[in-house]
């Protein structure tokens, strides 16, 4: 028996008892994989983010372990939420424009102390200020560093469309900006290199376009790590108690732990492992998150449909945005019908071994959009459930 179907069995085994559709999180798979990430960090604490795991439960559970340091989250009302929970560090990873959130965080001195926000702009500033209604508190702010790779003069630009701030200049200049304003404090600086961190660069069968991307990336790295230290000199010298730099992602967190500039490294993907993360050579990880839908008809030889499965993830579309029919192996999608929303033809040889009512497991493109689907994790230990857990969806908070 191989490893993945060994894996099959525990889970079949340990959800016999549930009607699919259900999701589960192996647990052995989870620490497993937070070892990864830790051994990869090289003794910098690592900062989890929210948004790929958006489950309370289990981001108590990896923040318990040494090596794991607060929250990055996603917006500024989970942002507040987690600090009401209990979370004392969270650093909001993207601008807001909640204005009745930041009116709630600028009246609140331990939604203040817990919660830093991110700008790149001294507008977001403004916005802030005339949200607070009469709110005093001083509120601690982020710089976000565009990490992008420009290419001959700017014409060329390699990277996500974040932050305006590219140069140290600029974001001395923001820096200096913050420090003049009553109310606010400069304490730290993020650079998420997602073109490094989030691109894999092993795809299967593309041998050419693996090595452009391997390129690139060594590239991008050592322009950001010269770019970055560059920028950190320029803060100090206007914010001198610069509390943390951040930087990296999954799949970037030896090689942004290496630079002496960043003090800690954003990770949340490499704990789930969903599928866009099997493209990296850098690690590799253990899938952790699954979810499973039933077989509700054999329509043929070589053909079984479960019912739903239309879980796109966020991105540019394409097939590999789309969930991985995993356990048992050898299914793939009809290429006429793909991913349904409320049944999902599935092909291959392993199709004539499943009988109605049998799960098909499947893993999400990326890590916490699953939660958006589910309002429960079941938790697996073994062959057996040992925890069910909630969601943020099951808690009630659909935050985007």
């Amino acid at each position: 028996m191989t490893a993945r179907a060994a894996d099959r069995a525990r889970y079949d085994r340990a959800t016999a008892h549930l009607d699919a559709p259900v999701a589960i999180v192996d647990l052995e798979a989870f620490d497993a994989n937070a070892d990864d990430l830790l051994r990869r960090a090289g003794g910098k604490p690592i900062r989890v983010a929210s948004k790929s795991v958006r489950c309370r439960a289990l981001l108590e559970r990896v923040l318990e372990r040494d090596g794991f340091a607060g929250v990055m989250s996603f917006t500024l009302a989970e942002s507040l939420w987690l600090a009401r929970s209990g979370f004392e560090d969270v650093l909001l990873a993207y601008p807001s424009a909640d204005r009745a959130r930041y009116a709630e965080l600028t009246a609140d001195p331990k939604l203040a102390a817990a919660v830093t926000v991110m700008i790149d702009d001294p507008a977001q500033l403004d916005l802030i200020d005339a949200a607070r209604d009469g709110g005093r508190e001083v509120v601690r702010v982020c710089l976000e560093l565009d990490t992008s790779l420009r290419l001959l003069g700017g014409r060329v630009r390699v990277g996500a469309r974040r932050s305006p701030l590219h140069s140290p200049a600029q974001v001395a200049d923001l820096a200096r900006a913050v420090v003049r304003r009553p109310g606010f404090e400069v304490v730290g600086i993020m650079a998420y290199e997602g073109h490094v961190a989030g691109v894999g660069d092993a795809v299967a069968g593309r041998p050419l376009r693996s090595r452009a991307v391997r390129l690139m990336q060594g590239a991008a790295r050592r322009e950001l790590a010269e770019r970055r230290a560059a920028v950190v000199r320029a803060v100090r010298a206007v914010v001198p108690g610069l509390e943390f730099v951040n930087g990296g992602g999954t799949g970037s967190v030896q090689h942004t732990a290496a630079e002496d500039a960043v003090t800690e490294i954003a990770a949340g993907s490499g704990l789930y492992v969903p599928r866009l993360f099997d493209n990296y050579t850098s690690f590799r990880g253990r899938p952790a998150a699954l979810f499973a839908q039933p077989v509700v008809r054999r329509p043929g030889v070589g053909v079984v449909a479960v019912l739903g499965g239309g879980y796109p993830a966020s991105g540019a579309p394409g097939a590999d945005r789309l969930p991985e029919p995993y356990l048992p192996e050898g299914l793939r999608y009809d290429s006429q019908e793909g991913a349904g929303e409320v049944q999902t033809p599935l092909l291959g040889t392993p199709a004539d071994d499943l009988l109605i009512g049998d799960n098909v497991w499947f893993r999400h493109a990326k890590a916490g959009e699953l939660c958006e689907r589910f309002d429960a994790l079941h938790l697996v230990e073994g062959d057996a459930v040992t925890a069910t857990v909630p969601t943020y969806r099951g808690e009630g908070h659909t935050y985007l």
